[in-house]
């Protein structure tokens, strides 16, 4: 599948009009530089930021049921439960910074129905055992990063301008720290974390396991991305690979959520390099391995709070700093608009 991802070229007038508030050179900090980059992604300097929404790609695990996670594999059901009757706390953060929230089952153990805010784009009912055999074959791959991609096409068409992306589950977490090793070349041991709450125990068995799914893939560490993400992906990791390739290539701000979310982009950004350029990294993840991500694509996060939640939470935090920079670069006076003396 091929994407076309426009380069964010420098915007003449973009630098200047920053430079030209009424304010000291640099004094709005790294809000200075968001807005430089929301600028240049859309080629202007009176960026829109319309019709935000926060996509939640849900899907389950094979391998979750080898013990891979603290929680049984129904809770990813359950949560998208939760998600659809507005408890989670993706709903709350998302309700009150005025987001729409869209759910994608991308591959759950489940049947749903047709519900309100759940988008049924199942591929399958979850992936398979990655210890065994590949998770998931390429033409499964293929289909759910076509389906991200159309998910987001269409927002697109309807005016959206931002799309948050969040991730619901059950062993997820395994399975980020499998791409992660492989597409960083980091240590396993630096990519594996307690996910959703793993004693000593239960960590030490994660990692053992997840060395034993290395060890049958025998992938190479030239291995393509695709490959990768078959051999070792989940269903909701490949939708959002697709649906994040299909913002960029729309011009859309693409905020990343943690270490799941940034697992899909490592993907993604092999895929399409250019992708980084659109992205806005919302905090820094207290899972490890989410240091390795951030230092292999050069990210700088907005928030470090020690979040480790998933569902696109800390993107939903960042939101109002993303708007404040659109903000003040749309309706903060300029010194000669004010007629302010500049700094001679």
């Amino acid at each position: 599948m091929h994407f076309f991802i426009p380069p964010t070229a420098e915007l003449p007038g973009l630098q200047a009009a920053i430079d030209g508030k009424t304010k000291p050179l640099g004094a709005l900090g790294e809000l200075e530089r968001l807005a430089r980059q929301i600028g240049q992604v859309q080629q202007t300097v009176q960026p829109q930021l319309g019709r935000p929404c926060v996509l939640v790609f849900a899907g389950d695990h094979g391998a979750a049921r080898a013990g891979v996670s603290a929680f049984p594999q129904e809770v990813t059901w359950q949560m998208v439960e939760n998600f659809l009757a507005g408890g989670a706390a993706i709903n709350v953060f998302a309700r009150h910074n005025d987001l729409q929230l869209l759910v994608v089952d991308a591959g759950v153990a489940h049947d749903f129905g047709v519900r309100p805010n759940l988008l049924d784009a199942k591929i399958a009912f979850g992936t398979r055992n990655y210890l065994e055999e590949a998770a998931m074959s390429a033409d499964q791959r293929d289909a759910a990063l076509a389906r991200g991609a159309a998910i987001v096409r269409s927002l697109a068409e309807a005016g959206c301008r931002v799309v948050a992306f969040g991730e619901m589950g059950i062993g997820n977490s395994a399975s980020a720290a499998l791409l992660t090793h492989l597409l960083t070349g980091s240590p396993l041991a630096d990519c594996v974390g307690r996910g959703t709450g793993l004693d000593d125990a239960g960590l030490a068995r994660k990692r053992e396991l997840l060395a034993r799914a290395l060890q049958r893939a025998r992938l190479s560490s030239t291995a393509d991305a695709a490959s990768v993400l078959a051999e070792f992906g989940g269903l909701e990791i490949a939708m959002l690979s697709g649906a994040m390739l299909a913002a960029a290539e729309q011009r859309m701000l693409l905020l990343i959520d943690g270490f799941i979310v940034t697992a899909a982009l490592l993907v993604a950004a092999r895929m399409a390099p250019a992708i980084v350029d659109y992205c806005i990294f919302s905090h820094r993840s207290a899972e490890p391995g989410h240091l390795a991500q951030l230092r292999a694509l050069r990210a700088e996060p907005l928030l470090d709070l020690g979040l480790r939640l998933g569902e696109g939470t800390g993107a939903a935090l960042a939101w109002p700093l993303v708007r404040a920079a659109a903000a003040f670069l749309n309706e903060m006076a300029s010194f000669a608009a004010a007629g302010v003396s500049e700094r001679q």
